[in-house]
Parts: C-alpha cells; structure tokens; sequence
C-alpha cells in the first residue's frame, strides 16, 4: 500500500477513535454540548445497532459482517487500478470508516454516536458513519468520471 492511502488511513482511524474518546471523557451519556448554535452539537450515545440503530443487539451478526467488509474493501483496494485515484480514496474512507466501528464493536460492544443536527430530526451518528458516507460518494464520483473497461486497466 503506497504511504499516503496507509498514513491517511492511520489519520482517519485515530481522529475517530480519539473524537470518541473526548467525547466519552467529557459529555455525560445523553447530553449534549452545543458546537455551531442551532446546527451542531456533540452528544454521547452508545448503539448497539447499525446505522439508526437498525438491528440492535445484533452482535455476533455485527462482528461477522465487519470482518467480512474489512476483507472485501482490503482485496478491492489491493486489486484496484493504481491509477484510479478516487477510487483508491472512497475505498480507504471505507475501510477507515469501518476500522473506526469495529474497534468500537469488538471493545465495547457498541459504537460510540455523537453528533446531533440541531435544526433537522437526522440520527445521530459518529466520524467513522461520516467516513464511510464520503466512501460512497467518492465510489459515485468514480463510476461517473471512469468508464466501465478503464476501471479494471491496470
């Protein structure tokens, strides 16, 4: 893996494990800090769920499907065209996104969520989520500039 897609990969897994961390270490479970007034505030919530805590307690289902999707995204990216830059990048953003979660699944049992949309009723959901959702943009942006025969050229 070429230095910068694995030194962007390390940044983006330690600023989601390490926003959690200040998160747990200073907001009470459940409340909310105010970060851009009527926009954005820092809560803590613990899910035991997927994304809108779709699936709660589904653990064992959780950890499988994790594995699963840090060996796909890992073969994807060993596999993709050197020279398809976005793509290369929404797979990192991916896995980052996924690493983040599952270090959290298989640590705590459970994903730390923290950010809250004040001015519309949106899930409240972490860095990782945030990671993974530039992943597909990236994955769309990709598909749109790439034709379909230059995507598997070497």
């Amino acid at each position: 893996m070429p230095a910068v897609y694995a030194i962007l990969l390390i940044l983006l897994v330690v600023g989601d494990q390490t926003l959690k961390l200040y998160v747990v270490n200073n907001i009470a479970t459940l409340h909310f800090q105010e970060v851009i007034p009527g926009i954005l505030s820092l809560t803590h919530i613990t899910n035991t769920g997927a994304a809108w805590s779709m699936l709660e307690g589904k653990m064992i289902f959780f950890y499988i499907v994790t594995i699963i999707a840090i060996v796909i995204l890992s073969y994807l990216f060993i596999k993709a065209p050197k020279k398809n830059y976005i793509y290369r990048f929404s797979l990192i953003f991916l896995l980052s996104g996924t690493i983040g979660n599952a270090i959290d699944r298989f640590t705590q049992h459970y994903v730390i969520d923290m950010f809250s949309f004040d001015f519309v009723n949106f899930p409240i959901f972490n860095l990782a989520d945030t990671y993974i959702t530039i992943g597909v943009i990236l994955i769309i942006i990709s598909l749109i500039f790439t034709s379909a025969g230059d995507q598997y050229k070497q």
